[in-house]
């Protein structure tokens, strides 16, 4: 349950603290006083985005804390788990926020955590109900949710919905094939078919761009390089004077040397190598100067084939590297193209497979549904015989329709609240006091079967009066058996069922407006209940014991 709640700085209200208690807590005061800024500050802690324009003027900065003492923390923890947060300590469970002109900052047992977990975490902690709510129930989506959590109908629903999901990714992917006409598919298919067909017909390899690089730098200067290939052959080996002859004349004296001086034998040895040396390097220069191919076919070749890699690279990528690996993606692409019709027909006959695994069940699940609607039905109408309605009869209507994420059925709910009368959609029903009681009978209900700790109605009893105000309380009274309920109320009838009653007031203080919220004594109690009943004469505060039966 919610057993504490701390606002500060919040619109009016400078600094309250309120404890709940078990049962049904009933929040009462004059129109205007703030009662709507609890309902406010719990929805802050909710989840419900934050502004600056919340925190009290003249102030920096508003905080809301609730402490919720959990008889069985365990849903709650499992979810922690999941989030990667602490568990509850002994069943304890803190939420804080805090909001700035410049930030918003949200903990959950001193842990940060996001506004969307606090959503999630909010949704296992409470059922909150606006003066406006009731009317989500004439939406066919909020019907089908309310058959489905009284039938405990979610597990066959989330079966239902994974295949359902399957199926309709299969559909998204056979609209992509058909989003293009022929005539754009054709026109893409030519388009990369003469992209690939250029690219393989050139043949290109990036070892040979780089010897057709060399190739082409080397005959653009054919003429230099033999004649100077040319000059050293001549002056290591074939000219009169030479080094090579110059060398022999040396080797021939050091050989007559030796007789003299022994280390000429190595001298002598030394210039034979070197002989050698300039015979390879002359040979080697000949060599190359005869490979050059100076002829202007030769050069015109090159010019041709550089230019192709050069237009290739301009065109398809930076580099031939990345030429190739386009033109394969490209093949790729034109082969899916050109497969596009043979992967429609296998989507379709897949599709046409899980569509009748979702029809059969879509059809366990409508079967499902009907059983439960003739016991919602009639356990909404028994309930709403406590309230005013001794007479009126509640009918949940399902037809067949298209397979849809929520399965394959259209819910209506349908109400006939006096004798005589026929039944009627839900929707028909002009009185809105008549929605919301049986929005009542139906919350009464779901609170027997879900674990939500805490209820929260906020005007629930609107447009409603007289005999039946007192019904409303005592069906408050009687889910609240089963859960902790807080009730904001305007009728006497209802705040006079509570257990736990909050007085919610409004007062100047040096020139300043502050709400209040303050627990009553019972003592107190009649003298609120005659405020309500329109006046503190004897005659109401009388009236106001009876309720109370003092």
């Amino acid at each position: 349950m919610l057993s504490r709640l701390k606002i500060k700085n919040l619109a009016l209200v400078d600094d309250a603290q309120i404890e709940f208690r078990e049962g049904l807590n009933v929040i009462t005061g004059e129109t205007g006083a703030g009662k709507s800024l609890l309902i406010g500050a719990l929805r802050l802690l909710l989840g419900e985005r934050a502004d600056k324009s919340m925190i009290r003027s003249g102030e920096s900065t508003c905080s809301v804390f609730a402490l919720f003492e959990l008889r069985n923390p365990k849903p709650i923890n499992e979810f922690l788990a999941e989030k990667g947060l602490e568990p509850c300590d002994g069943g304890q469970l803190f939420i804080r926020r805090t909001i700035t002109e410049s930030s918003n900052k949200t903990l959950v047992n001193d842990e940060p955590v996001t506004l969307n977990i606090l959503r999630e975490l909010g949704t296992l902690l409470v059922d909150l109900h606006g003066p406006y709510d009731h009317q989500s129930l004439l939406d066919p989506a909020t019907q089908l949710d309310i058959l489905d959590a009284f039938g405990e109908l979610e597990p066959a629903r989330r079966k239902y919905k994974k295949v359902y999901d399957r199926y309709m990714a299969l559909q998204h992917e056979i609209d992509a094939l058909n989003s293009d006409n022929d005539e754009d598919l054709d026109r893409q298919i030519e388009f990369l078919d003469y992209r690939i067909q250029e690219i393989e017909s050139a043949a290109l390899s990036v070892d040979e761009e780089e010897e057709v690089e060399k190739e082409h730098s080397a005959m653009a200067n054919a003429q230099g390089i033999i004649e100077n290939s040319n000059g050293a052959v001549q002056a290591l080996t074939d000219s009169e004077g030479c080094v090579f002859d110059g060398l022999i004349a040396a080797q021939q004296a050091l050989k007559n040397l030796q007789k003299f001086v022994p280390e000429a034998s190595d001298w002598h040895d030394e210039i034979e190598n070197t002989v050698t040396s300039i015979r390879e390097i002359s040979y080697s220069i000949e060599s190359m100067a005869e490979q050059i191919d100076a002829s202007p076919e030769r050069m015109q070749w090159l010019d041709d084939r550089l230019s192709t890699y050069r237009t290739l690279c301009r065109k398809y990528g930076s580099s031939v590297g990345e030429v190739l690996k386009n033109a394969e993606q490209w093949k790729e692409q034109l082969k899916k193209l050109r497969g596009r019709d043979r992967q429609k027909e296998k989507l379709i006959l897949e599709q046409n497979k899980i569509l009748r695994e979702v029809e059969n069940l879509g059809d366990v699940l409508r079967s499902q549904r009907e059983k439960v609607a003739k016991k919602l039905a009639t356990s909404i109408t028994h309930e709403l015989s406590d309230i005013g309605f001794e007479h009126g009869f509640f009918e949940i209507h399902l037809r067949p329709c298209s397979p849809k994420s929520s399965g394959m059925d259209e819910v209506e709910f349908g109400f006939a609240p006096n004798v005589g009368e026929e039944m009627r959609p839900l929707r028909m029903i002009a009185s809105s006091g008549e929605i919301s009681r049986v929005m009542l009978a139906t919350k009464a209900i779901l609170a027997r079967h879900d674990q939500i700790p805490l209820l929260v109605f906020d005007e629930i009893d609107a447009n409603v009066g007289g005999e039946i105000g007192g019904a409303v309380g005592k069906k408050l009274a009687e889910v609240a058996k089963h859960h902790q309920l807080i009730c904001i109320t305007h009728l006497p009838q209802v705040a006079a069922c509570g257990e736990t009653h909050l007085a919610v007031s409004k007062a100047v203080h040096t020139g300043r407006t502050f709400t209040e919220v303050r627990l009553l004594t019972p003592l107190e109690r009649p003298l609120e209940i005659a405020r309500m009943l329109g006046g503190n004469s004897d005659l109401a505060l009388r009236h106001a014991q009876e309720m109370l039966n003092f």
